[in-house]
């Protein structure tokens, strides 16, 4: 049983007139592929819903929840991008402290 069949996503969406300039690109891609049923929805909605649930009682809740191995996936791919591209800058960065400060601030 797929995703669609579980959940119904995309059955009650309001959808704008299709726009000639966005259809042939991924916009259209992804409007046809939610109409159809084929939009890609690998995790489980009942694991979704109990690792919410989960997290009511903790005393820490994260700030972010990523759920599923292609948020996780994607999230990280996006922070180690842009970790990489802080410390490529990292001595450019550091460079415009004054001379006179010591300590934590240097």
């Amino acid at each position: 049983m797929g995703a669609y069949s579980v959940t119904g996503f995309g059955d009650a969406l309001a959808t704008a007139p299709v726009m000639p300039e966005y259809d042939k690109g991924p916009a259209g891609d992804t409007r046809r592929a939610i109409a159809d049923g084929s939009f890609p929805l690998p995790n489980d909605p009942e694991k979704i819903v109990r690792a919410m649930l989960d997290l009511v009682d903790r005393d820490e809740i994260p700030l972010r929840l990523p759920l599923g191995s292609d948020t996780y996936r994607d999230i990280r791919a996006s922070l180690v991008a842009r970790l990489t591209e802080l410390d490529a800058h990292r001595e450019t960065a550091l460079s415009v402290v004054r001379d006179d400060l010591t300590g934590p601030e240097r």
